[in-house]
């Protein structure tokens, strides 16, 4: 196995290589694990029914998956990770501002991911929870190391291991019964079902900060269109599948999500511990995707200051500090899973939208696509240091999310006045969009005519 040489930098053309369709496997099976399972049964805990619930997963994932693709298909075209790209937006020291909030959602999903993947190796297994946290974690640091082309291969196993798997387990699930009107499809809590949908479309954009970072290495040439649909169409039926499978057992089975893992795994009887490793796999393998993204991140916020080179012996000292933070945070959280990890989904949604918003109006809307990678990397460059416009219309959004906001930690006074019903991803979307596309629409519009007129002058 060959250990990635490249880190954040640009990729060369003739280091370019497969196929946008590689793609569809490496989000198909980046859904295919018991964390989404998890996310998919919170609609029932939180008032809906199954019917209702589905509904919102359906909705939530087609609506999310378009602004995770459009993040993806960025990729093959500036050949660099994702959140780098922010530099563009928010300028090269600007950008460590979402930064460092992205470091939350990759570090929340890692101890939330490993909570479930040790909880179900200590049902398999007499070890303690701790030292089952230590051991994956281990393992994750391992698998990190060789970077970008063994994760594409361990997620091309993982998708077709577990699409049998869970194939069975499908046929398995909906012969369990459910309670009468769980299908009722009468009337339905508006406030609860928009609370979901928000919920479910976060979960999509939350691979936002690090979608492009498996798209980088295709070939320039490839169609935008097919890495948006292939990283679409991967990320959303897995998504809507496991989900809905969340969703009908912790509606047949009281008290699922205690033991998530090891309740999954019994309904295949003798052949539990199938089920147990399939588990254990997928989860060890989207915390592959959380520590490679922090470690991509943890990169791009000090090269500006440091000018770091990364060689092998500093890409596994930077991997392992990372894996040792989220190790920690897994630790401390394995008692209250269950209130850390919705809390976390909401704290989440607040900041990633904006920067989505933001991010997807510049590449789409203003600069269509063109950037200078080279200065991308230059702190004195056409980027600068800080963009104020991006950084006020980012900070400025988030505030205007606070009225709207419904978490179990806050509810805001508009949320109240809808029943509870979170608008503030909708919010999130809109404001940003509108503050930062027509000053930046302005700025880069007299710097293009003031280099019209020196060149007219010369």
């Amino acid at each position: 196995m060959k250990v990635e040489s490249r880190s954040i930098e640009f990729i060369p053309i003739d280091e370019r290589q497969g196929k946008a369709r590689d793609l569809f496997p490496i989000w198909f099976g980046a859904n295919m694990h018991i964390t989404t399972l998890v996310t998919g049964a919170l609609p029932i805990t939180m008032g809906l029914n199954l019917f209702w619930s589905l509904v919102a997963i359906v909705i939530g994932t087609l609506i999310g998956a378009i602004f995770m693709a459009s993040h993806s298909a960025q990729g093959p075209q500036l050949g660099i990770p994702q959140m780098i790209q922010s530099r563009a937006q928010f300028g090269v020291i600007g950008a460590i501002f979402p930064l460092f909030l992205v470091m939350f959602v990759y570090f929340g999903y890692f101890a939330s991911s490993g909570m479930l993947a040790a909880q179900t190796l200590s049902s398999l297994t007499s070890i303690d929870q701790t030292y089952s946290i230590i051991i994956l974690n281990a393992l994750c640091f391992v698998v990190t190391i060789f970077g970008y082309q063994f994760i594409h291969k361990m997620q091309k196993v993982l998708s077709w291991t577990t699409l049998v798997i869970y194939l069975i387990a499908t046929v398995l699930v909906f012969q369990l019964s459910v309670p009468a009107g769980s299908w009722n499809v009468g009337q339905v809590n508006l406030s609860q079902f928009l609370l979901v949908v928000s919920m479910i479309a976060t979960w999509q954009l939350s691979y936002a900060p690090y979608v492009a970072d498996y798209s980088r290495y295709l070939p320039i040439t490839t169609p935008t269109k097919h890495t948006f649909w292939y990283s679409y169409a991967g990320t959303s039926v897995s998504t809507i599948w496991i989900m809905t499978l969340g969703s009908v057992l912790v509606t047949a089975i009281p008290n699922f999500l205690e033991h998530t893992g090891a309740n999954l795994a019994h309904l295949f009887g003798g052949f539990a511990i199938i089920m147990f490793l399939v588990i254990i796999f997928g989860q060890l393998a989207i915390n592959v995707f959380n520590l490679y993204g922090a470690f991509m991140s943890t990169i791009t916020t000090i090269e500006p200051f440091a000018k770091l080179k990364v060689t092998p012996k500093v890409r596994v000292s930077m991997i392992l500090a990372v894996a040792i933070v989220g190790t920690i945070l897994c630790l401390l959280g394995k008692s209250n899973f269950l209130s850390f990890f919705l809390n976390f989904i909401w704290f989440m949604s607040y900041f990633l939208i904006p920067w989505t918003s933001i991010n997807l109006v510049d590449y789409y809307f203003l600069r269509h696509g063109r950037y200078s990678v080279k200065d991308i990397f230059d702190v004195n460059g056409q980027y600068g240091k800080i963009n104020m416009i991006t950084c006020l219309a980012f900070l400025l959004s988030i505030i205007a999310e606070i009225p709207f906001i419904n978490t179990t930690l806050y509810v805001g006074p508009i949320a109240k006045a809808f029943g509870g019903a979170d608008l503030a991803w909708v919010v999130g979307l809109i404001v940003p969009a509108v503050l930062y596309y027509y000053p930046m629409k302005f700025k880069l519009k007299t710097e293009s005519h003031k280099i019209e007129t020196q060149e007219s002058v010369l």
